[in-house]
């Protein structure tokens, strides 16, 4: 069993399809994976059948716990009822859609030929910077993707670097919990969130995230020892991105413990 449980489609700020993804995991010989866009689950017409892969429809939902000030994602897996998660994460996928149309009006005004028609292939997804940045390089207004210009203008103050509201970490756990579905505090030590697990087990958080490239190893230990001593599951992933992230990992590259893939699994296969 090789299983990659954090992956991004082109749903939400992934390059492949869901489709790519899916032949992509074939081919590194994976037998599981979860497909894990930002804040919206795909539909299981999305994903074809595949005999040599097991698929997963999951969630990475952007969350923020608000009383100690950190960002935490949680990851969502076999929900039985994704539409109370579906319309708990719609106001989010709303604030981020006018983000990104506000972004569009103030590279416009600074002399970027670049209007929301230019994005209508993404009619019923939501538009993230990623996708700007790929239609300037691709007009050829900007020379690289994750160049001096994404950081001066997406990052570090630009005129295009403002936050959205997440939404609420406990809530976002809570959800996925009422869905039926598996919730794992995904990556960390990209965060440095650990200390959020205790209040997050006590609305149902299931597991931590171990295997990610952005888990250095003393963040490792320490997420072994909270799992311990919560009686989570460890899980991971790549987080695979494609083109559409700056330092993107490759598909397969980290990969769930077996004993979380019969947990997210069979969790799965019950319903």
């Amino acid at each position: 069993m090789r299983g990659d449980l954090h992956l991004h489609s082109a749903y939400s700020d992934g390059s492949a399809t869901v489709i790519e993804l899916i032949q992509q995991a074939v081919s590194k010989g994976l037998t599981h994976i979860a497909i894990t866009d930002h804040d919206r689950v795909p539909r299981c017409g999305d994903i074809p059948p595949v005999t040599a892969l097991k698929v997963m429809p999951g969630i990475e939902i952007s969350a923020y716990d608000f009383q100690k000030q950190r960002k935490a994602h949680i990851l969502g897996y076999a929900m039985r009822d994704t539409r109370s998660v579906t319309a708990f994460c719609r106001p989010l996928l709303e604030r981020r859609q006018a983000n990104s149309l506000r972004q569009i009006a103030l590279l416009a005004e600074h002399g970027f030929r670049i209007r929301p028609q230019n994005f209508v292939k993404r009619a019923g997804h939501v538009i993230y910077k990623q996708h700007l940045m790929e239609y300037l390089v691709a007009t050829e207004q900007v020379e690289e993707m994750f160049g001096t210009f994404y950081h001066e203008t997406f990052k570090n103050g630009g005129y295009c670097d403002f936050d959205i509201e997440y939404l609420d970490a406990a809530a976002a756990v809570r959800v996925i919990t009422e869905a039926g579905g598996l919730a794992v505090l995904a990556h960390p030590g990209q965060q440095q969130n650990l200390e959020l697990v205790p209040e997050l087990v006590g609305y149902g958080l299931k597991g931590i995230e171990l295997e990610h490239r952005k888990n250095t190893e003393a963040d490792k230990e320490a997420i072994r020892q909270m799992a311990g001593q919560y009686g989570l599951f460890l899980t991971g992933g790549s987080d695979y991105h494609g083109t559409l992230e700056d330092g993107s990992s490759e598909l397969g590259s980290c990969l769930a413990t077996e004993n979380a893939l019969r947990i997210i699994f069979n969790n799965n296969s019950e319903k």
